[in-house]
């Protein structure tokens, strides 16, 4: 069998970012037609940019999110894909930027490691992206842990409104994994040391925190999406929200740097925005709105990644996202990969570097679903099929050549070894995807539709399922949140990334389903309701051998194991 890529070693990601030569992040700045003054340098390869370059800034540039197919537990590469892309349209002549989410340490210790791309295709400095980088997670972790520390200074002083303790919904926040924390129990140790009750933690990328800060537009209305965090219900089951303890001052200001997008650049020069870190499951799985903002005023192209499959990622930035930002997106990259498709059509884990025709022909179908999805929606695609070692030729072709049968623009990509040369021939198809101006964003529901008429809207069209069961504890929440006031809320789906349907093991195209909704809670602050379709964990733990046990430091000051 004959096989596009060489199988020939490259070096590691962090040995690559080490060896790069970074330029002044004035000068990057300066690509966009930024002035100094208009920077905040974090040492001299990152800064934040003021919130006032936004003021009156009319959107220049023309908006492409990226996305993918349901992905293997390693995941295919949209962030890799995504940088190498911007790289490739670099090349090109185009004033690009991608914009994308900040990583969680957590994952970074845990099993996944870094999220700055991989390969030839990164954001950098890495290391500094990858660990405390400009402060934002910390800052939204502080934020986070004030109102759970104000929380329990009102219960322990009885202050109204009077809450439950039994009720409180609000929890506390690290951004580690730690599984024994899930489940906690606090005030214990007598009367000074607060009222005793359950109590648990989440990482910090499912803080609600941080899908607010993600969605706020400005320091007012971040103050007010704080305000209106639901917190827990008091003995009559009235709601008590962050403002009725006073807190969204307090971290309005511990977020108020945090706010400013970060500016960093590629490994190829080009500038770049990481903004944001919501969770894809829990949350939108978006960066910033102020971040993507910052790029249509500055580029003419912005490429900006969801998170997990387009059923989860471009779903919830269609529906939440643009709409919160009024965004209208220009184009789509559906990222694949061969692997994915495979294991999609039966092919188990461990022999994904075997040559499967029959596998992958038999995973097809899920490719076909992501992209009707987005054609949908209004949003046309190119697919962009990530190249692995171990993929034949024969394998590409089939990928290639099934986009051809359906009328998509596809191209294999090769940017983890290549760069933005590696993308080029993807970028030339985007951009005529772009020129086209075919792109009219169409939404699958009214928001003024019941909660449940919105969750079946995405089950049937978005899933393919047949319908939905609500568990009785969904449906008496559904009730609830409606009496809130949170009916006309977008609805943020929380199921499997794994699969079509909220069950992992029906891969594929699954048909004849039906989505099982477990329960429905409030994001007040972030403006939507979530829908959980399965048991998702707001608070990972690490594997048997976690990925820090690789990691050290050296004499010299090299970071060794970071990937």
């Amino acid at each position: 069998m004959s096989r596009t890529t060489t199988s020939a070693a490259i070096p590691s990601d962090i040995e690559i970012a080490q060896a790069a030569k970074l330029r002044p992040i004035v000068d990057v700045a300066a690509e966009l037609g930024l002035a100094p003054e208009q920077i905040e340098p974090y040492g001299h390869t990152k800064a934040k940019v003021n919130l006032d370059v936004l003021a009156g800034a009319p959107a220049r540039g023309r908006l492409v999110l990226v996305t993918g197919t349901n992905p293997t537990p390693a995941g295919e590469g949209k962030t890799t894909v995504t940088v190498g892309l911007a790289q490739a349209l670099r090349r090109l002549g185009v004033r690009v930027t991608p914009c994308i989410r900040e990583p969680s340490l957590g994952p970074l210790f845990g099993i996944k490691g870094g999220a700055a791309g991989g390969g030839y295709s990164q954001i950098v400095p890495m290391e500094d992206l990858n660990l405390h980088f400009t402060g934002d997670m910390h800052a939204v972790t502080s934020a986070h842990l004030l109102l759970s520390a104000m929380l329990d200074n009102h219960l322990h002083h009885g202050k109204e409104p009077l809450l439950d303790p039994r009720r409180v919904l609000w929890k506390r926040c690290v951004d580690m994994n730690d599984r024994a924390l899930r489940e906690i129990v606090v005030g214990l140790g007598g009367p000074g040391n607060g009222v005793p009750r359950q109590d648990g933690f989440v990482i910090t990328a499912a803080s609600e925190i941080m899908a607010v800060l993600c969605l706020a537009e400005g320091v007012e209305d971040l103050e007010r999406r704080l305000g209106e965090i639901l917190i827990g219900y008091t003995r009559d089951r009235q709601p008590v929200r962050a403002k009725d303890l006073a807190a969204q001052g307090a971290m309005t200001l511990l977020l108020a740097d945090a706010l400013k997008p970060n500016l960093v650049q590629t490994l190829e020069g080009g500038p770049a925005f990481v903004h944001g870190g919501p969770f894809g499951n829990i949350a939108q799985g978006c960066s910033s709105i102020l971040a993507t903002r910052a790029g249509l005023a500055l580029a003419d192209v912005v490429l900006t990644e969801a998170g997990f499959g387009s059923e989860l990622g471009a779903e919830k930035f269609f529906h939440i996202k643009c709409r919160a930002g009024g965004l209208e997106p220009a184009a789509a990259v559906l990222v694949t990969s061969v692997r994915a498709l495979k294991m999609n059509g039966g092919a188990p884990r461990e022999a994904l570097a075997d040559e499967n025709l029959q596998a992958l022909g038999a995973g097809l179908p899920n490719l076909d679903k992501h992209v009707e999805n987005l054609v949908d929606f209004g949003v046309p695609p190119v697919v962009a099929v990530n190249r692995f070692p171990t993929d034949t030729r024969a394998e590409i072709e089939a990928v290639v050549a099934r986009c051809e049968e359906k009328g998509v623009r596809a191209a294999p990509v090769d940017v983890v070894r290549r760069g933005g040369e590696g993308g080029e021939e993807l970028a030339k198809m985007l951009m005529e995807a772009i020129g086209d101006g075919a792109a009219r964003l169409s939404y699958f529901y009214d928001l003024e539709s019941p909660i449940k008429k919105k969750i079946e809207a995405i089950a049937s069209r978005v899933y393919g399922g047949d319908g939905v069961d609500y568990d009785a504890r969904a449906d008496r929440s559904i009730a609830e949140l409606e009496e809130l006031g949170l009916g006309t809320a977008p609805i943020c789906m929380a199921k499997t990334q794994y699969s079509l349907s909220d069950d992992p093991k029906l891969l594929g195209r699954p048909r004849g389903f039906r989505l099982r909704i477990m329960d429905a809670v409030a994001s007040a602050g972030a403006g939507f309701v979530v829908a959980l379709a399965g048991d998702i964990l707001r608070m990972p733990g690490l594997p048997r051998v976690p990925a820090a046990c690789d990691m050290r430091i050296a004499a010299d000051g090299t970071i060794e194991g970071l990937q």
